[in-house]
């Protein structure tokens, strides 16, 4: 419903766009879509949204237009959108190329030296570039955040240091975890109406390179700036009280239920860790965090400016 937002050339309007369908009945369906918007888009109005991209959202080109078009439009109507993006399949691709073989360790990408700087080339340079060019394309204003250039990176941290099941410390390589997030610049270029575009790497105040994992970064930003909403882009609807049953959706979730189902078992597999993440970002001042189908054709859209949304919106305890 929400493509009937683009309305046609105003040559076009007095004519029916189908036979039997009233020009009439058309209109006022698109004014019903802009009323029932209207509500939300005062509500969320200078309100910071963080944007998760990355997974099979980035793989698919179609459904990437489309929630590129949406970040456009949820800068137009005064939203101020940031997007944290990773790129994970792009890097495997350009690995194999180079004959390096992938090693995942507890969820994390091993990066040495060599995988390091394809992180940066294709993460930070190719990818960070094409996301911002594109955002322009569809009218909006759009700043890469990358090490190039000027070096406007705003993200900050340290080498991640993890323990394996005896205690034992183990080595990621360049793999980092974000201490500190410039919120002056993030701040400045939203309110100016620009979209922050952030690959998920950091840097050390000594200036070496990270490989962050990008739902880390987005949450890390999304807390340093105070976000209403946290928004990951999956490839499932949501959180599903029965997982393989995508209508067992569950549309509102409080954070001491979310616990409960994965206590009860009802929240299991890789939903975990992503629900783990929800929580700890509502304990740390973010209003509300989604998780959204993200090859839903205007999924943002329909989640943020709908009554019922289409994805699971997790809210913290009340205050």
């Amino acid at each position: 419903m929400l493509d009937s937002l683009k309305s046609p050339p105003l040559s076009e309007t007095r004519r029916p766009r189908s036979k039997g369908k009233p020009v009439l009945q058309d209109a006022i369906q698109k004014a019903d879509v802009l009323i029932e918007a209207m509500g939300w888009i005062r509500q969320f109005r200078d309100k910071i949204t963080v944007i998760k991209l990355g997974g099979s959202v980035m793989e698919d080109p179609e459904a990437l237009r489309h929630l590129l078009v949406d970040i456009v439009f949820m800068e137009t109507v005064g939203m101020r959108p940031i997007v944290v993006h990773g790129g994970g399949a792009a890097i495997s691709r350009e690995m194999a190329k180079a004959k390096i073989e992938p090693n995942f360790i507890q969820g994390r990408r091993y990066t040495d030296q060599a995988t390091l700087a394809i992180v940066e080339r294709v993460l930070a340079g190719t990818m960070n570039e094409s996301l911002a060019t594109r955002i322009e394309e569809f009218g909006g204003r759009a700043m890469p955040l990358n090490f190039s250039g000027m070096n406007n990176n705003v993200l900050f941290g340290e080498r991640l240091k993890l323990e394996d099941g005896d205690g034992k410390p183990v080595d990621l390589g360049f793999v980092g975890d974000v201490t500190r997030v410039d919120r002056e610049t993030l701040d400045n270029l939203t309110y100016a109406g620009q979209v922050p575009v952030i690959p998920s790497m950091c840097e050390t105040e000594a200036g070496e390179r990270l490989n962050v994992n990008a739902d880390t970064a987005a949450t890390a930003v999304a807390q340093a700036v105070g976000a209403e909403k946290l928004i990951f882009l999956s490839d499932v609807n949501g959180v599903r009280r029965d997982k393989d049953d995508a209508d067992s959706l569950i549309h509102s979730l409080a954070a001491a239920d979310a616990r409960g189902l994965i206590a009860g078992g009802q929240i299991e597999s890789g939903m975990i860790p992503k629900v783990q993440a929800c929580l700890d970002t509502l304990s740390r001042g973010v209003g509300k965090v989604h998780i959204i189908d993200g090859r839903l054709r205007h999924s943002l859209l329909l989640e943020i400016y709908t009554n019922k949304g289409v994805g699971t919106e997790i809210v913290g305890e009340p205050g």
